[in-house]
């Protein structure tokens, strides 16, 4: 299934101020409401395949599509997270970055890869609408992560914000057994079953450029039979400037060979 271009809007830089809100009455022909979105049919029934071939939650592995987390606030259903991923994918990627796995401060809760509860609070996220309410309880404030500060960071300086999809080899969050506040790293037969997703994925968008982010990444695309087109550094444990600089190099030039 290839998803056909959406319009874009204009979104802001980061930190410049939230992103206008779609609302019903804003909303064109072909598109649905769901959970909040303005989702086209084809973008939602893309994130509802994507979440129908991953596995079910089962211990050490959070399935956020199927399955409430523990720091889930009222209302941050599996179902609004879908929602959210729907959004996500409703445009004509120049570009698909995929991880390794998410974080229990990242899509465990958001439900979009290399995305975090701050993020959407503040509307710093494309297409997704900003959320008014917490997606956590935590009580120390809303959940913030580095790696996706990072992303959406170099995202919006190289001009791909609008036209980036985010994902992970396996979009699901390892944990420690009765742990889910922490996380894992996940076997190879565990990412694996991300497998029949990711390669739904790069069916629906395949004239996206395919970048890894981190070795791991990259060593896992290898294993499902997908050519990256870019391998990056990991922005974690020190690595955003290496991760932001090869991004600069590669697509603030539009580097990338056709």
């Amino acid at each position: 299934m290839v998803v056909a271009g959406m319009t874009t809007r204009e979104v802001p830089a980061v930190g410049a101020g939230p992103l206008p809100t779609t609302t019903a009455a804003s909303t064109s022909l072909g598109t649905m409401m769901t959970e909040g979105y303005s989702v086209s049919p084809t973008a939602m029934a893309l994130a509802q395949e994507l979440a129908s071939l991953l596995p079910p939650t089962r211990e050490g592995l959070f399935n956020p599509y199927a399955t409430p987390h523990q720091m889930d606030a009222h209302g941050n259903s599996p179902k609004a997270k879908l929602g959210r991923l729907g959004a996500h994918l409703d445009c004509d990627p120049e570009v698909i970055l995929v991880g390794e796995a998410p974080g229990w401060r990242g899509a465990a809760v958001s439900g979009v890869a290399f995305t975090c509860e701050d993020q959407i609070l503040s509307g710093a996220i494309p297409r997704v609408a900003r959320g008014y309410e917490r997606l956590s309880g935590y009580a120390s404030g809303p959940f913030k992560e580095g790696s996706a500060a990072a992303v959406w960071e170099i995202l919006y300086e190289v001009g791909l914000a609008e036209k980036a999809v985010l994902w992970n080899a396996i979009q699901m969050h390892p944990h420690l057994p009765d742990n889910p506040l922490c996380n894992r790293t996940p076997s190879t037969s565990e990412v694996m079953e991300g497998k029949p997703a990711m390669l739904a994925l790069r069916a629906a968008f395949p004239k996206a450029k395919l970048v890894a982010i981190g070795k791991k990444s990259q060593g896992l695309m290898d294993r499902m039979g997908l050519a990256c087109d870019l391998s990056v550094r990991h922005p974690s444990y020190g690595g955003k400037p290496e991760f932001q600089a090869s991004m600069r190099a590669a697509f603030g030039r539009r580097a990338l060979p056709n």
